[in-house]
């Protein structure tokens, strides 16, 4: 029989380590002492198993944890994946400085918010965890169906209507064809007073394991705030967020 090959062996006492302490997380030092290892040694294995998603970092000071990958692998629950996003969506809120939400289809056509993260005091556009959008919203309506089939959507256009928010709102079905093909190719959607005319929007989806879109992850703020100027370098931090998220969650990105 085959002799162990001792860094595999290190990492799965350090994975199982972690295990018996999750959700709570466990120092570098006491890896270090409990399983005596070489620090160096130790540090090399935790970046390893986080770069691979398998471990997560909760600061030295916070210690260590098992990771989204390692827990989508052995079956996230749905408690765990909405970590996973507050986490992300609290980050990027910090950075944008606008409220960042998860939304999901809710089962009529339309959408409820999820999850949310704000950063901002003050006047602000923002939006409340079981909040709810009507079908057409177009960030939403354009990040949830742009990678679905273009009969697909004509179907859900056609049951649940297109809705004229303002002047700026498309509603031909050739207009709305180019704006999801351009969605796919951005990796993002694009709200800039359509919705309402004091506020542009952002959204990305977020995919599961088959490459359908599970959920959408979207940001708000006045129009002032996110313009033509901005909103693709927003699109790209908001499509980024999307991506680490459906990485750790064991998804894959839609190819249609």
């Amino acid at each position: 029989m085959a002799g162990k090959v001792p860094a595999v062996a290190s990492a799965v006492r350090v994975i199982e380590r972690l295990a018996a302490e999750w959700p709570d997380a466990v120092t570098p030092r006491q890896l270090v002492d409990e399983l005596q290892l070489n620090r160096s040694t130790c540090y090399n294995i935790l970046s390893t198993l986080q770069s691979a998603g398998w471990v997560r970092s909760l600061s030295d000071r916070g210690g260590w944890t098992l990771g989204p990958r390692l827990l989508t692998l052995t079956g996230v629950s749905r408690a765990v994946a909405l970590r996973v996003m507050q986490d992300e969506i609290e980050d990027l809120s910090r950075r944008l400085g606008f409220v960042v939400f998860i939304a999901e289809r809710d089962g009529s056509g339309g959408y409820v918010v999820v999850a949310k993260a704000e950063r901002r005091p003050g006047v602000r556009v923002t939006v409340s965890v079981g909040e709810y959008f009507e079908f057409s919203a177009p960030a939403l309506m354009n990040a949830f169906h742009a990678w679905s089939a273009e009969e697909e959507f004509d179907r859900a256009v056609e049951r649940h209507q297109i809705k004229q928010f303002t002047p700026n709102t498309l509603v031909d079905l050739a207009d709305l064809h180019t704006e999801l093909k351009a969605t796919r190719q951005r990796g993002y959607s694009i709200s800039l007073q359509q919705f309402d005319v004091a506020q542009g929007g952002v959204a990305a989806p977020i995919f599961d394991r088959h490459g359908q879109v599970s959920c959408v992850i979207t940001t708000l703020a006045f129009a002032s705030e996110l313009h033509e100027g901005n909103v693709a370098e927003i699109g790209e931090r908001v499509a980024a967020c999307a991506a680490r998220i459906t990485q750790h969650l064991g998804g894959r990105p839609g190819t249609r």
